[in-house]
């Protein structure tokens, strides 16, 4: 049984609500985030990279970091302004991408549903990580990045959300990157037969945002200790969640480059690779199947399909991702840890392969990967046994925007 909880969203003006609105504080790195927010004093950058205020080279771990935080979220809350919706209510939420559309629910998920693990998760989160979100959300008292979370879909649901998708949304606007974002206010009703219905759905399961889980269950605990009076009630026994069908997520892969042949050379690392899997030139980069890799080696395309039976592997190791790791990357390309091997980088797929050629090109010797998308129904599936994904499995997209709705508690 899930628990979702209506609560009173902090958000920005519709007229400014283009302005504030932000890609989320994961997705770009300093120099990205700054280039991001050139000119727009209200970007939500300015709250969930706050660096870029800074001076060059500032820790971003620093305390100074997480009090201009502090202090740019009060002084956006003014220029903005941000305000406090006064009826605690959910939002639906819809991204257009395209031809894709998701839409979803904007609520306050439970903390004790994701101790006792009726949110499933399918990701390890680092210390350090988890560090730098409870520090930012304890600092601002705000969760100002919503939980990507995702379930198995329940048509009550999608009707009511289909009715009040009738009514004019709070905010309509276009991003520079070309997604559409819409959201509505549900009225009072709607919004306790919306949280009646999940109760009936047994579990929710993280898509993307661990660490903002894991970050929001350590500042209960903080919260909670610290206060003799605890209830169970308080606001921070909750963290801001948006919540989608899983059949509208759309995954993308999550592609690899390796910067060196771990000391072979190229015919020895060709035939290590015939070893493992069967080999066949190929004018298409893109796999069209799960149980197909593509590997971009010396300016040309090559289609491996493993050898050995993969019907016995667990459902984690029989991911293509598991995969590649399990019979190359490591055991040939020596990437023994991915979390931690700076041999290898990550591309998420809405880059495509014409990322892959140029990173290759831009280093000889490299050779990179093109890897079929990890669907939702492994992802859950993995979940429901309490397994865990390799690092990087999926990508999703379209991105969810931070500064929509904030959770103050």
């Amino acid at each position: 049984m899930s628990k979702i909880y209506a609560f009173n969203g902090v958000m920005p003006t519709p007229c400014k609500v283009k302005e504030v609105a932000a890609v989320p504080y994961d997705v770009v790195n300093t120099e990205e985030a700054a280039e991001l927010a050139k000119g727009l004093p209200l970007s939500f950058l300015h709250v969930s990279r706050p660096e870029i205020d800074l001076a060059p080279g500032v820790d971003l771990h620093a305390d100074e970091v997480y009090a201009k935080a502090a202090s740019n979220y009060i002084d956006l809350k003014k220029k903005a302004p941000l305000v406090a919706d006064p009826e605690a209510r959910l939002y639906v939420y819809s991204l257009k991408m395209g031809n894709h559309v998701q839409t979803g629910i904007v609520a306050a998920a439970s903390v004790d549903d994701y101790d006792n693990n009726i949110i499933k998760k399918h990701e390890k989160t680092r210390k350090d990580k988890e560090d730098d979100r409870a520090r930012h959300v304890m600092t601002l008292r705000s969760q100002t990045g919503p939980v990507f979370l995702t379930y198995r879909d329940t048509k009550q649901v999608d009707d009511l959300i289909d009715l009040v998708m009738e009514d004019e949304p709070e905010f309509d606007f276009t991003a520079v990157d070309g997604v559409c974002h819409k959201l509505w206010k549900t009225d009072a009703a709607t919004s306790k037969k919306l949280a009646a219905l999940f109760e009936s759905i047994p579990y929710l399961y993280i898509a993307d945002g661990h660490h903002r889980a894991a970050s929001a269950s350590r500042a209960r605990a903080a919260l909670r200790d610290a206060n003799p009076k605890h209830t169970g009630n308080e606001e921070y026994n909750r963290f801001l969640a948006v919540i989608f069908p899983a059949t509208q997520l759309r995954i993308m892969p999550y592609n690899r480059v390796v910067h060196d042949l771990n000391g072979r050379g190229s015919e020895d690392f060709m035939k290590a690779v015939r070893e493992k899997f069967s080999i066949s030139p190929t004018d298409n980069p893109v796999p069209d199947k799960g149980g197909v890799i593509c590997m971009l080696f010396k300016d040309h395309w090559f289609r491996l399909r493993l050898k050995a039976d993969t019907h016995d592997l667990s459902v984690t190791d029989a991911l293509d991702v598991s995969v590649l790791q399990n019979n190359l990357l490591g055991p040939i390309l020596g990437v023994d840890d991915p979390r931690t091997s700076k041999k290898i980088d990550f591309v998420g797929g809405i880059r495509g392969v014409k990322e892959l050629e140029k990173l290759v090109a831009a280093r000889p010797g490299s050779v990179a990967f093109s890897m079929f998308p990890t669907t939702l129904n492994q992802l859950m599936d993995i979940a429901d046994h309490d397994q865990i994904m390799p690092p990087k499995s999926t990508w999703f997209e379209p991105k969810l925007r931070d500064g929509l709705v904030c959770h103050d508690f």
